[in-house]
């Protein structure tokens, strides 16, 4: 690729082709923005770079030869185990490349990955600190004092300033570029009614302006929330629509944080795709509040909601600060399922506050509100991680359960005080990984879920009442055909592209 003509000063620094490339780790199966974005901003400032997408592609050691500047995303705590492992690759074949970890788990850990892995880290709204950084290495100037930028002789917060979002702001902000990216048919795909569709992949805003206590966002935005202009995700939703996307998933944090925004963008983007369907992510008590929104939206295409339910428990939900009860799940399941659009819950099952007791009731609720189809297996399985900066090691009583900080792993190890679910967490898990191996039907694995449950709690075998319904033939909810889950370890199938000859031995 060539360098694109700009302002900025030449230098042979970062002009060649290749001396700028992004590479992503895992985007929970779409092409990644976490590339694409900064890319954009690049392009626009004067700057071309080429992306590599590890989760799908193989890794091109030529190609990472040659690179002077790598920037690896990491979105979410598998893409930063992912990316610690493509970074120690890089060093060992090309020792002078700069290398600078960006996005949410970047800053959280900047000062482990600033010992010798990284050169530079960036966190929060990392395009402009981007630009400053690589602006500065072409002149050959040192990063020492750039804002937003955390090097080995200064570590600094998070970057929240959105120049390119500012309404007094004449620069444009700047559309994704996705050229160059693998098609979306490598990606995850909408399943519904035994089909397939192509999914594309949006941001209508980025951060929060809730508190989570175990939310990875809090402790990088702490409550900020940050809008991309309608005109720039409308233009993307079209581009990936040329591409053969029928169907696009809205990754925001949570969709309804500004629902006068996403309004506007979904009612746009179906008088000009009225055929395209979407789905998006959102609090219980969003949907709560935003209930009169239901019937507009469903009309409007989207097929599922996807929310952080995390625990059926009142005593948990109040420790994580979620916002909702118990009795809130059912009446937002109940909202959706009057509007026709189907609620996908996100869980965290495993908690040092969740009882075994708890877990079966979870069990229960999954089942007797015919939620099992609508619940991918691997959230029962997920066990709370807790990052360094996270807000319960201030805020919660959790202290007590954990131990010394596992830098390497990016988290506090704990342990439960009934050892009986940490014995579950490992059977579930195993169970969740061979059925997903196996493509095993989800009531099926449901099943093996709750007959381990019952043996360790001592309980007598449980047995279904589950008749016709459970044939592997019945009509499911639609779903993409990658799990939704970021605040949990990798797989074994994860890890095993950076295991094999074909991508370098690490």
């Amino acid at each position: 690729m060539e360098r694109v003509p700009a302002t900025i000063e030449e230098r042979s620094l970062l002009s060649h082709p290749g001396a700028i490339m992004f590479v992503s780790c895992y985007e929970l199966g779409h092409q990644p923005l976490g590339i694409a974005q900064p890319m954009g901003f690049l392009k626009q400032a004067g700057f071309a770079s080429v992306g590599l997408d590890i989760a799908v592609e193989n890794i091109d050691e030529s190609a990472l030869r040659l690179a002077r500047f790598v920037g690896i995303s990491v979105p979410m705590h598998t893409a930063l185990r992912l990316g610690v492992r493509v970074a120690e690759l890089i060093r060992a074949m090309n020792p002078d490349c700069h290398i600078c970890f960006y996005g949410l788990y970047a800053s959280i850990n900047a000062k482990y990955l600033l010992q010798g892995l990284a050169d530079s880290v960036v966190g929060g709204e990392y395009e402009i600190p981007l630009i400053s950084l690589i602006e500065a290495l072409d002149r050959e100037q040192a990063i020492s004092l750039l804002e937003g930028v955390s090097s080995r002789n200064r570590v600094v917060g998070p970057s929240l300033q959105r120049v390119y979002s500012s309404k007094t702001s004449t620069i444009p902000h700047p559309i994704p570029r996705r050229a160059g990216l693998p098609m979306l048919d490598q990606y995850a795909r909408l399943e519904q009614n035994g089909t397939e569709r192509l999914v594309g992949y949006v941001e209508a805003s980025r951060g929060c302006l809730h508190h989570c206590l175990h939310c990875p966002i809090v402790p990088v935005y702490d409550g900020r929330l940050f809008l991309v202009p309608e005109t720039v995700v409308l233009e993307d939703i079209r581009r990936q629509v040329h591409a053969g996307a029928t169907h696009i998933t809205f990754g925001d944090p949570d969709f309804l944080n500004g629902p006068g925004h996403s309004l506007s963008i979904v009612r746009a983007m179906h008088e000009e795709f009225p055929h395209l369907t979407f789905d998006f992510t959102a609090k219980i008590e969003h949907l709560l509040k935003r209930r009169a929104l239901m019937p507009d939206l469903a009309a409007r295409g989207c097929l599922f909601v996807i929310s952080a339910v995390e625990s059926f428990s009142d005593h948990v939900l109040e420790l994580l600060h979620k916002g909702h009860t118990g009795a809130d799940i059912m009446t937002a399941l109940d909202i959706l399922r009057e509007a026709g659009i189907t609620l996908r819950p996100s869980l965290v099952a495993f908690t040092p506050w969740t009882s075994l007791d708890d877990y079966l009731h979870m069990l229960d609720m999954v089942e007797a509100h015919d939620l099992i189809d609508a619940t991918d297996p691997v959230q029962l399985s997920i066990r709370l991680l807790i990052p360094p900066g996270s807000a319960l090691l201030a805020k919660s009583d959790i202290q007590r359960f954990l131990g010394p900080l596992d830098q390497a792993g990016f988290q506090y190890p704990w342990t439960h005080p009934d050892g009986r679910m940490d014995r579950l967490h490992q059977a579930v898990s195993a169970i969740v990984e061979a059925g997903a191996k196996e493509e095993e039907d989800a009531m099926g694995t449901f099943d093996r879920i709750r007959a381990i449950a019952d043996e360790i709690a001592g309980r007598q075998a449980w047995s279904s009442t589950r008749t016709m319904v459970s044939r592997p033939d019945r009509p499911k909810p639609p779903r993409l055909t990658e799990s939704w889950f970021c605040c949990a370890e990798p797989t074994t199938q994860q890890f095993r592209p950076l295991l094999t000859k074909g991508h370098g031995e690490i």
